[in-house]
């Protein structure tokens, strides 16, 4: 990264190569909400993209966008939910830090957003997937993509599926899914609007006046240096730090060397920018950690750490397994699995078969097992006689796997090694306030800068649900968008 970060004074400025009143950096899913949302309002919108097509990492997604409270969706799928229940859940699920008063904005506007994004052209089909899995294997339009229905989230709130996934045509996973369904009518809805974009231009450092306000950005495009000018305000929805691995290390290092869910161009430089000007920052540490194994065998056998106990039921978001397995157990785990469930799981429905991993170790017995992982002797055979007393009963005491998955392991027996299995980015960003503004060291909005999507720090704190980066992204990035134009 390149270390001139400064701002540019705007007196040093000449001539601007262009203008308009709100200039958003990055056309991702923040990008492309706040370009609909400020055109909205009668603004001339620009947007700053420094590859050459909009997308972003939105349009690489499974496409989740985290909605309740009781959205059309939901209620067509036969699921009742309300803003209490999915504040309650959240307010557990998105971990230690989390902003309670954000939680209750965004859940107040959940059911009112997911109407906007239907107005954008969004398509939803209104069938619900409730099989184990990263995302549906079709075009189904909700799934539970926090473990909402697993404990102890069962007891805290009635569960009910936020995954609210476009309807997906001609679907290649991790290629075109679902968040490009979602990004593609945002993108249609701002061209038709008037919203204006550039491509290969990557912003190098804000403008400001001598009062510290922002009123624009130099980019470069090519080999050429363009100054921008925004007469009303600047929307920084560039991306997270995870593909810089200087920031990485400063304030994430656990996931260091495992980018997962994220685009090279997740370099930083928009914090790093507002940083130089005094913004503040959030939850830099906190990390969405993925788990490379099918949730169609892991809720089949017993996840075992380093010392051949459990520790987390199988049956649960399988993005918390993978945080609970990088933090907790020394990125160390096994998953234990007969050859029956094996079997079902191979032959059960899925969107992420490459995820499905084959044994690595297959003895007659626990105990030749045990030896053969090379755990400590005797604690794997009493796991699984301990599971297996009370699987046959339909029961989990220690950990609460739901009935429907509990079945006692057989022989022969095997193991899969799934060590080093997580990836990551990173949640942290610029402190906002719920207007979307960057908000200064000192409490005081940055006049002229206003944030969103992985550039900002958003729901999520020490914990996650797939479909919240989306989720807070286009919600926050409307936001963004209207503050601007209205700055």
């Amino acid at each position: 990264m390149s270390s001139d970060l400064n701002p540019v004074p705007a007196s040093s400025i000449t001539e601007w190569d262009d203008e308009a009143d709100v200039v958003v950096v990055g056309y991702g899913i923040a990008g492309a909400a706040a370009a609909v949302e400020a055109s909205a309002t009668g603004a001339d919108v620009l947007v700053v993209e420094r590859t050459g097509g909009w997308g972003g990492a939105a349009a690489m997604a499974g496409g989740f966008i985290y909605l309740g409270g009781g959205t059309a969706l939901q209620k067509a799928c036969g699921f009742e939910d309300s803003v209490e229940n999915m504040a309650a859940f959240l307010k557990v699920a998105m971990g230690p830090g989390a902003d309670d008063k954000r939680i209750d904005d965004y859940c107040a506007g959940s059911v009112a957003h997911y109407d906007w994004l239907v107005s954008c052209g969004v398509p939803f089909k209104p069938v619900f997937w409730g099989e184990p899995g990263w995302e549906p294997p079709g075009d189904e339009g909700l799934m539970f993509t926090g473990g909402e229905n697993a404990f102890p989230y069962n007891t805290i709130a009635a569960p009910a599926p936020r995954g609210h996934v476009p309807e997906m045509v001609g679907k290649v996973s991790g290629e075109r899914s679902g968040g490009y369904m979602l990004m593609k009518p945002l993108v249609d809805t701002a061209t038709a609007q008037g919203v204006r974009s550039v491509y290969d231009t990557e912003v190098q450092s804000l403008v400001t006046e001598a009062d510290g306000r922002v009123v624009g950005i130099v980019a470069r495009r090519y080999t050429d240096t363009v100054a921008i000018k925004a007469r009303r305000g600047v929307v920084l929805a560039s991306g997270s730090f995870a593909y810089s691995d200087e920031m990485v290390a400063q304030y994430a290092p656990r996931i260091a060397g495992r980018p997962a869910a994220s685009i090279e161009q997740h370099d930083g430089r928009a914090i790093r920018m507002a940083q130089v000007l005094g913004a503040d920052l959030a939850h830099m540490d906190a990390t969405e950690v993925a788990f490379f194994c099918d949730p169609q065998q892991l809720v089949r056998g017993i996840l075992v750490n380093g010392f051949g106990q459990r520790y987390i039921a199988e049956d649960t978001y399988p993005g918390r397994i993978g945080q609970q397995t990088l933090y907790y157990q020394d990125n160390t785990a096994y998953l234990i699995i007969d050859g029956d469930a094996m079997e079902e799981a191979m032959a059960a429905t899925s969107a992420t078969p490459f995820l499905r991993r084959p044994a690595t170790w297959v003895c007659e017995t626990v105990a030749e097992l045990e030896a053969e992982i090379g755990l400590p002797a005797g604690v794997l055979q009493n796991t699984v006689a301990y599971y297996n007393e009370h699987a046959a009963n339909g029961e989990d005491p220690l950990l609460h796997k739901k009935p429907q998955w509990l079945r006692p392991i057989g022989s022969p027996v095997g193991a899969i090694d799934l060590r080093g299995s997580t990836g990551g980015f990173t949640l942290g960003g610029l402190l906002t306030d719920l207007d979307a503004r960057v908000l200064h060291v000192s409490g005081q909005p940055i006049p002229g800068l206003f944030a969103a999507g992985r550039s900002a720090a958003g729901l999520s704190a020490w914990g996650y649900a797939s479909g919240v980066s989306l989720g807070d992204g286009s919600f926050y990035g409307r936001r963004a968008g209207r503050s601007a134009a209205q700055s």
